[in-house]
């Protein structure tokens, strides 16, 4: 289980001419089908292990050309993968994830191997993970692997095909089997009956960059490989198992577009996490072997950078960063070593200019400014792609992408050197060429370029169309808040990394990097200042805490570090009597949810009103990712900060295991499902959850009892009291208490029918030990129904709480049977501000004296009352 030690390098596309010639190849004869049988399936499959052998074993790395490269098994570093169950992945952006990796790994060639807590066959496995963190690389080892018989032998054929390719036949009809043909000419002469008789595992990657539709609720039935089919539902019916039910599959994708596949289709899902710790030393020894020192000295400079540590995560900024640094170390500038993102891509994209000039036009040593003059053309073009496609969320890009923005692609210039480490050519792909960048990042960073490039040179039109607004006469710091304002208005966040690239670009020292490409600007140390007081009083009270926290990267990329020395001197304060600003909290928020220390407490009330305002407050609620228990109670919640919380339950780890979220309105209907969507979460590890006075309706009541019936998790106490949980909610709880999968212990509700709880008392196992009614009109007729499950051997409710119930003496007569019953579990019995008068006080006592009772605590009869009741229990 291992992964490249450069960035992630898609596998080579079938050449052109081959795609062709299988385009127009026709079905199978009578004669070949059996010319195919008299040769034998093994012979058939061992010729397309060896095809499928030479596309695997080696990986174009640098700027070397498709088909060069170098031995997979040669680079071959060690991925961390873990397991899931099976979830909508989380989509934070990459450098906001939780970074401490407590999961146990899953071995790369086991992913089709049953658990001993999982003993069920293994038949779909989903992959998620980031870009540029190894996934494509784990279907090259487990591929090559199998083609050379080290791993997963029991698979009798495995068959390779990226949806990037697949995108291209979406508006043709095929069968499986010329599907495989078409991929795989060395299966020409499999035939269908061959095929079903043998074990075969698809391997379908990339799902993010699918443009096909996986309909799975409309698509036509398809269960013969022979059968004729658009590509969706050719995939829809092989992932439900309705083609080739015998056949594994195996899809991966990055976070965002995993979703697509419906969950109870999973029966395994996986994460690509990159580099854990180790491995990032790893990665840098093995990249510097013959160097120590180098490699110890880089290894400590990556450390002392939060944000570069982060990043080095994923692979290929692994690689971005050690060609950086390799390069300063080899020539001499040992000195000031990049410690922001900024200062890491605008050194990149130097040394990348550098060596295309060595490469393709020797000569002298030439300064930044003279390598710009001639290769700033050509990035500008990038740039434009980059910035043009970024708001429409394109990764890919055709000739015609390229065209529009400039770029000859007959021009052999634009392809070698630097672009190629930067911007490549994936390839002829079923007769269209097409284009992408390294890695996201990548973009992000040559978009920022470009509009940085724009401003200075004045293109006001560009900057205008692409993110709005008058900027005629904009100064710096007018042009920097735009851009600031522009990415907070973006739901997904998909601009946040651009405008910490753009606010890193506006120094002095990143210009001088990247020698004039940028152009002009008035950076002086006060205009600077002025633009790092604006992001401090950005006033973002109606955006998302987790946005909020953009602003503060944006002041590390300017390399101001004021706000984060304000909140390390406030954490080591004793008295904390200085009030933390927005910004500060949005940055102790960070600082919090990065900490490798789970905290054990998180509780708002608890933060005084002379430290933050109401704003700054809300802007902490992003620590409930790390913490075991969060408190918050009161707090105007609103739907944002209920998608944080729901975040925190899906957390792979989750740590929350005590929730409260009373006396907060949670009426939308938005917000109940949220709420859902963690519960039902299966790494959601919560123990306690607090929702009374919520104002929940009966069908939100409903709907958060049947998500917690449908995956009862650790839950041990659940409190929906003061909500309108009417007996629909309570029949469905008393449902789940019956169950052996139900852990729940506590339970507070208020407007409930007791006949319901009754035979959730009743049910062996019980697991309620305590039971909360109190304020709820139940009277006699309520506790009668109540008493007949607590008089039930099953029952081991310990705690019952019957206060401000109307309940007269008729209902003691129904309660002192329960208390003499045997086994009697019960230890504290509230019947606070009831009318029980001396004649029921007198049939309680009756119970009490019974050798099987076992109550403890009694609460709290008044008056002349006491004196009939046994002293021992009286409270």
């Amino acid at each position: 289980m291992k992964t490249c030690l450069h960035r992630e390098r898609k596998r080579n596309p079938v050449p052109e001419e081959e795609l062709k010639s299988r385009s127009r190849a026709g079905p199978q004869t009578a004669s070949e089908t059996s010319a195919t049988q008299n040769r034998g399936l093994q012979e058939v499959l061992e010729e397309h292990k060896i095809s499928l052998r030479k596309r695997c074993e080696r990986v174009t790395e640098g700027s070397g050309e498709t088909g060069s490269g170098t031995l997979l098994n040669s680079i071959y570093t060690e991925l961390y993968i873990t397991e899931a169950q099976s979830e909508e992945v989380n989509t934070q952006q990459e450098e906001k994830r939780k970074k401490t990796l407590h999961d146990a790994p899953i071995k790369g060639h086991d992913l089709f191997k049953a658990s001993a807590d999982q003993p069920r066959r293994i038949r779909v496995v989903l992959t998620s993970g980031g870009g540029g963190v190894g996934k494509t690389f784990s279907v090259q080892k487990f591929t090559l692997d199998w083609t050379e018989g080290l791993q997963n032998q029991d698979v009798g054929l495995v068959a390779v095909l990226s949806f990037r390719e697949l995108n291209l036949l979406r508006d043709e009809r095929r069968s499986l089997l010329t599907l495989l043909h078409l991929f795989h000419p060395a299966l020409q002469e499999v035939p269908a009956e061959e095929l079903s008789g043998c074990l075969v595992l698809f391997i379908f990657d990339g799902l993010d960059e699918s443009r096909l539709a996986l309909d799975f609720i409309n698509n036509e039935v398809v269960c013969d490989v022979s059968q004729e089919a658009s590509v969706n539902a050719l995939l829809t019916n092989l992932i439900e198992g309705n083609l080739l039910p015998s056949a594994l599959v195996w899809i991966t994708s990055r976070p965002a577009a995993a979703n697509q596949i419906p969950p109870t289709l999973v029966d395994r899902l996986t994460e690509v996490r990159g580099f854990a710790d180790p491995q990032k030393d790893e990665y840098f020894r093995r990249r510097f072997s013959e160097d120590e020192e180098r490699s110890s000295t880089i290894i400590s400079h990556i450390k002392t950078s939060r944000s570069l540590h982060i990043m080095c995560l994923i692979p290929v900024f692994c690689w971005i960063t050690a060609t950086v640094l390799d390069h300063m170390w080899t020539a001499g500038q040992r000195g000031e070593l990049p410690k922001t993102l900024t200062d890491m891509y605008s050194h990149f994209l130097l040394v990348q200019t550098k060596r295309k000039k060595q490469k393709y036009h020797e000569g002298h040593e030439t300064s930044p400014r003279e390598l710009m003059e001639t290769e700033g053309e050509v990035l500008l073009k990038l740039g434009r792609l980059a910035f043009e496609h970024l708001e429409k969320g394109n990764i890919m890009f055709n000739q015609e992408d390229l065209e529009q923005c400039g770029l000859d692609v007959s021009e052999a210039s634009v392809f070698p050197g630097v672009c190629t480490e930067i911007f490549r050519r994936e390839g002829v792909i079923f007769g269209r060429t097409v284009y992408c960048f390294v890695h996201l990042s990548l973009q992000d960073f040559l978009a920022a370029v470009y509009i940085f490039h724009c401003f200075t040179h004045g293109e006001m039109k560009v900057l205008e169309d692409g993110m709005g607004g008058d900027h005629n006469d904009s100064s710096l710091e007018d042009f920097l808040a735009r851009v600031m304002e522009k990415s907070l208005k973006s739901k997904n966040g998909h601009l946040d990394l651009l405008v910490r690239f753009v606010h890193g670009l506006s120094l002095e020292a990143n210009q001088r990097v990247l020698g004039g490409l940028l152009g002009q600007t008035d950076g002086s140390p006060e205009t600077i200042q002025r633009a790092i007081n604006n992001l401090k009083k950005m006033n973002s009270d109606e955006i998302s805490p987790d946005r909020s926290i953009n602003i503060f990267h944006c002041l590390m990329e300017m390399k101001d570090l004021s706000v984060y020395q304000e909140i390390q001197e406030f954490l080591k304060s004793e008295t904390r009597s200085e009030q933390l600003s927005g910004i500060q909290c949005s940055a102790l928020a960070h600082m919090l949810q990065m900490s490798e220390e789970v905290l054990d407490e998180f509780d708002l009330k608890k933060v005084p009103p002379q430290n933050t305002s109401q704003e700054g407050r809300l802007r902490l609620i992003p620590v409930v990712r790390n913490c075991r228990k969060a408190g918050l109670f009161h707090c105007g919640l609103s739907t944002t900060h209920y998608g944080i919380v729901s975040s925190a339950l899906k957390c792979n780890p989750s740590h929350l295991r005590e929730l409260d979220l009373s006396y907060n309105n949670i009426q939308v209907v938005s917000d109940v499902e949220l709420l859902s969507a963690g519960l039902e979460s299966p790494h959601c590890r919560l123990e306690s959850l607090r929702l009374d006075w919520c104002k929940l309706s009966e069908a939100s009541c409903s709907s958060l009892v049947l998500v917690l019936k449908s995956n009862p998790s650790g839950l041990r106490e659940l409190d929906l009291s003061g909500n309108e949980v009417m007996d629909s909610g309570v029949k469905l709880l008393s449902a789940g208490l019956g169950s052996p999968d139900w852990r729940l212990e506590t339970l507070g509700l208020s407007e409930t029918s007791c006949s319901y709880l009754a035979s959730a008392l009743r049910s062996n196992p019980s697991s309620l030990r305590e039971l909360d009614l109190s304020g709820n009109p139940l009277k006699d007729s309520g506790v009668k129904l109540l008493s007949a499950g607590l008089e039930s051997p099953h029952c081991r409710l310990e705690t019952l709480r019957l206060r401000w119930c109307s309940l007269s003496e008729t209902s003691c007569s129904y309660l002192a049977p329960a208390l003499r019953s045997n086994p009697s579990s019960l230890r504290v019995l509230d019947l606070t501000r009831n009318q029980l008068k001396d004649s029921g006080v007198k049939l309680l006592s009756a119970g009490l004296e019974s050798p099987h009772c076992r109550l403890e605590t009694l609460r709290s009869v008044e008056g002349r009352s006491r004196s009939m009741l046994v002293p021992a229990v009286l409270d």
